[in-house]
C-alpha cells in the first residue's frame, strides 16, 4: 500500500504528499493536472518506477486537491506552484530532479525553473496544458459566460463527465503566470508527450512548450489514438520508456 504524508505550511494548511527518500539520488518531482490528485495511476506508477530504478520521489498535492486542506476555489496557479516549491525544497532539498508534468502540472513545471533551474536536469511533459486557462478556457467563453463570471466571481464549467468552478480570480491569476514567452537555456532533455486524440488539449500546446527550449535535446512525441490523461498501461509503457530515455 502506498503511504501518504503529510506537510504543514500554516498551522491551517497542510499539503498531501507521497515521497521515496532516497540520498544523494536523482529526483522525480510528478505534478498533477487541474483537480487530479495522487490516487490517479500516473503518480503511483512514477512512485513504483523511482523506487524500482533507485531513484527519489516527490509528488504533492495542491491545496484544495485531493486530501490537502484548502478550497479549490481559493487556489490558483501562483498558490499550487508555491505549494510546489515549498514541498521541492523540503523533500528533494539539494538533489538534481527531472520534473514531470501532466496537463497544468507542466504549467506549474515551467513555474520551478526560476528557482531551481541548477538542480532541474530534465523535464518530461504530458498532455501540457500552459497558459490553458486564457486560451482554453477564457477566450473560448461567450459574452454571457464572461458577463456571469465577473458578476458571480464563479462559473460551473462542464467538461466532458466533470464539472469545473472556474472562479474569476483564477482566470486573473493565470494571467500572471504567462509562460509561453519565456526562454529556458539550459542543456537538459525534454520530451512533450501528447495523445492524437486528446480532446481537452490540443497538440499544439506541447509544441508551443518546446519552442520555450533552446536545448537541443529536446522531442514530442504524440502517442496515436492516445486521450489527453494517457493512463492506461499501454500508454503508460511509453510514459515511462520516454523517462527512462531522460535519465539516461
Amino acid at each position: 500500500m502506498t503511504s501518504f504524508n503529510y506537510y504543514k505550511i500554516t498551522k491551517t494548511r497542510k499539503i498531501r504528499y507521497l515521497k521515496h527518500i532516497k540520498k544523494n539520488s536523482t529526483y522525480i518531482v510528478f505534478l498533477h493536472g487541474f483537480m487530479s490528485d495522487l490516487d490517479g495511476t500516473k503518480p503511483k506508477e512514477f512512485y513504483n518506477f523511482a523506487k524500482k530504478n533507485n531513484l527519489g520521489f516527490l509528488a504533492l498535492e495542491y491545496s484544495g486537491h485531493g486530501k490537502s486542506s484548502g478550497k479549490f476555489t481559493s487556489g490558483n496557479i501562483s498558490k499550487w506552484s508555491n505549494d510546489t516549491n515549498i514541498l521541492i525544497k523540503k523533500i528533494v532539498k539539494k538533489n538534481s530532479f527531472i520534473l514531470v508534468g501532466s496537463s497544468m502540472g507542466a504549467w506549474i513545471s515551467l513555474n520551478q525553473f526560476k528557482f531551481f533551474k541548477k538542480q532541474i536536469i530534465g523535464f518530461l511533459g504530458i498532455g501540457s496544458a500552459p497558459e490553458f486557462l486564457e486560451h482554453l478556457m477564457w477566450k473560448k467563453f461567450s459574452k454571457k459566460m464572461k458577463k456571469e463570471i465577473k458578476k458571480k466571481s464563479i462559473i460551473n464549467l462542464k467538461h466532458g463527465d466533470y464539472e469545473y468552478p472556474i472562479t474569476h480570480q483564477l482566470i486573473l491569476d493565470g494571467r500572471k503566470n504567462k509562460v509561453l514567452n519565456k526562454k529556458i537555456n539550459q542543456d537538459l532533455n525534454v520530451v512533450m508527450i501528447h495523445g492524437s486524440k486528446d480532446t481537452s488539449v490540443p497538440v499544439l500546446y506541447s509544441k508551443k512548450m518546446l519552442k520555450i527550449f533552446r536545448t537541443n535535446k529536446k522531442k514530442l512525441v504524440i502517442i496515436k489514438n492516445g486521450d489527453h490523461s494517457l493512463s492506461s498501461t499501454k500508454w503508460m509503457k511509453i510514459l515511462k520508456r520516454e523517462l527512462k530515455l531522460i535519465i539516461n
